[in-house]
């Protein structure tokens, strides 16, 4: 059984979501979806997810911008949050980072490899 109970996924992407979260799903997680965020602002609030996928491309608010909001939120700072992007130009990685995220995962989603960052992160050390 995974450590992780509960997994926020905030994608746009209806072929990312659901393969992601069938995935997640098969795996014993729990999986909550917003598709934009906004929507993955209001979902982290609702639900306190252990963990955020969080899409850097969305509509209504970008990823940046929606995890500097959400780690603006005192209740919420300590989810981690994994950056997904199809931008794997250089700095992108660092976008996020200074964004607030924990770790980034360049698309194509590599599973096997997002598993072991979600699971290392909720172990309290980062995957690269």
């Amino acid at each position: 059984m995974p450590r992780v109970q509960k997994v926020l996924i905030v994608e746009d992407k209806e072929h990312n979501w659901d393969m992601l979260s069938r995935r997640l799903e098969r795996k014993g997680y729990a999986v909550v979806l917003a598709f934009d965020g906004q929507q993955g602002i209001e979902q982290a609030q609702a639900e306190r997810p252990d963990v955020i996928l969080m899409d850097i491309s969305l509509p209504v608010m970008d990823g940046h911008e929606a995890t500097r909001r959400i780690r603006g939120l005192p209740d919420l700072q300590g989810i981690p949050i994994i950056a997904l992007t199809a931008h794997a130009m250089g700095g992108d990685r660092e976008r996020a980072l200074e964004a607030g995220c924990d770790d980034y995962h360049a698309k194509p989603i590599e599973f096997d490899l997002l598993l072991a960052q979600i699971e290392a992160l909720t172990a309290g050390k980062a995957v690269s």
